[in-house]
């Protein structure tokens, strides 16, 4: 099947496909005497197990070496589960953070009184502390 057909039974776009080629994330296809990409469908179901890995927030690095491991028939699941794990443990901290961002947000927005006035509070925090003149 040729790229578009690709894309469309794995669920990434083409642009990717060829980005994960780019990258060495995926092996080049085949060619034909016409130079377009061929792929089979083993190609295709690795499209679908990096589509659905990035889908689950893996970077292209975690993706790269879950992907490895997938291919590995010899390998231990405690290397997999290593990664899903320091991935759920990232995916927590970033919702930390969001909450956090969150909270803030409400705050500021509450202080707000989105009037006609000037003064907002929203804009004062994002401008932070004025400088001290003369240094």
């Amino acid at each position: 099947m040729n790229i578009g057909e690709a894309a469309q039974a794995s669920g990434v776009s083409a642009k990717m496909i060829r980005y994960y080629e780019s990258i060495g994330l995926i092996e080049p296809p085949g060619r034909t005497d016409s130079n377009y990409r061929v792929y089979d469908p083993d190609q295709v179901h690795v499209l679908r197990f990096i589509k659905r890995a990035r889908t689950l927030g893996f970077s292209v690095e975690e993706t790269s070496r879950l992907l490895s491991l997938w291919q590995d028939k010899s390998r231990a699941s405690a290397e997999v589960k290593a990664v899903a794990s320091a991935h759920i443990a990232d995916l927590e901290t970033k919702i930390a953070e969001l909450q956090g961002m969150v909270g803030t947000l409400k705050h500021l927005v509450h202080c707000c009184g989105g009037d006609d006035r000037p003064n907002c509070p929203i804009l004062d925090d994002l401008a932070g502390p004025q400088p001290v003149k003369g240094h």
